[in-house]
């Protein structure tokens, strides 16, 4: 007579464990839809920041860019003295433009990073296209500096007055503004030094290099390389951008915000580089951290504004390779045990 009522109990108690069960999994999937959500709002809050954020970087970005190529656009038909002003606030408001391009990094799409650093190269070209335009005495004076190295000649200065009774002094003006620009140029076999008092906040040009070794003390403001052939490069710290274009068979090292390469094939670069490298048509080119140093290098550091903590030597933009999750063929990282640390002691200050 008790068995009905120990299966009536078992079966309460069954349904009192199955009511629970029901309850646990209507409360987890409570808690799961609840989790999931606060998931798509935190997700949209994110993409919402972002926007923001890319927004506010394209209309600051877009309105200094503006800003500096009315400056640019200003210069034509001015006095030398307010084109010079003009010039030195295009290039203080430029290299402030790549400053904020480079703290932006994070949140940019790769299209809004290569369009920004597109223009960025566009400023660049106006910039130097205008200064050789406007103040043409420079880029002669250069060319004069360069010979007179070259040949071991007597110094434009103290050449004599022309025949048409013009001052010598004349001359003497060229021989001041020829720092406004300068380099080395048309050159083989050569070892060439600039201090920090020829090449500080100035637009450095080396083009037809070959088989020389150079060193750069100090702090440019750009660094153009152009048709450098089996030559070795040293530069302090760049406190804009570097443009390598035909550079072959050579090695670089140098710090700077920006790095574009182009035409340029078995080449290693030491690099210090606060954005990311650029290539573009260019095969064999190697990578490796920024190496070389001399006394004033930290000095050098603080002058350009460059982070020195911040270093993207490795991440490098083959503007010739789109293959997502493949890298490209084009370059390399130097293996530690081929890296070069030990420069030629025959070039210092």
């Amino acid at each position: 007579m008790d068995a009905p009522a120990d299966v009536s109990e078992e079966n309460m108690f069954s349904g009192e464990i199955t009511a629970v069960n029901i309850q646990e999994r209507l409360q987890k999937r409570h808690q799961a839809r609840i989790e999931d959500v606060e998931r798509r709002r935190e997700v949209k809050e994110s993409q919402s920041v972002a926007e923001e954020k890319g927004e506010y970087f394209s209309s600051t970005f877009n309105r200094e860019r503006v800003c500096i190529e009315e400056l640019l656009s200003s210069c034509s038909g001015a006095d030398q003295a307010v084109v010079i002003q003009r010039l030195e606030e295009a290039t203080a408001k430029n290299v402030q433009l790549q400053k904020f391009l480079n703290d932006s990094m994070l949140f940019l799409t790769q299209y809004e990073l290569r369009q920004a650093q597109a223009a960025l190269q566009k400023l660049q070209t106006s910039l130097a296209e205008t200064r050789e335009e406007a103040l043409p005495k420079k880029k002669f004076a250069f060319r004069a500096r360069t010979k007179a190295v070259d040949q071991v000649s007597t110094p434009v200065s103290d050449t004599a007055a022309p025949d048409d009774g013009t001052p010598a002094k004349s001359g003497k003006v060229d021989r001041a503004e020829a720092p406004a620009q300068c380099g080395f140029s048309n050159m083989d076999n050569k070892f060439l030094t600039k201090g920090s008092e020829e090449i500080q906040k100035q637009d450095v040009l080396l083009t037809h290099l070959t088989n020389c070794k150079v060193r750069l003390f100090g702090s440019p403001s750009t660094l153009h390389l152009k048709q450098i052939d089996s030559c070795e490069i040293l530069c302090g710290p760049v406190s804009s951008s570097v443009f390598v274009d035909h550079c072959r068979n050579s090695t670089l090292a140098v710090p700077c915000q920006q790095l574009r390469t182009h035409n340029t094939t078995d080449t290693q670069v030491y690099l210090h580089v606060t954005s990311r490298a650029i290539i573009e048509d260019c095969c064999g080119v190697s990578f490796a951290p920024f190496s070389w140093s001399y006394p004033n290098l930290e000095e050098d550091f603080t002058v350009s504004g460059l982070d020195r903590d911040r270093n993207n030597w490795s991440q490098v933009d083959d503007f010739n390779w789109l293959a997502a999750g493949t890298p490209s063929p084009n370059w390399t990282v130097i293996p530690e045990a081929d890296r070069k640390t030990n420069w030629d002691p025959r070039i210092t200050l």
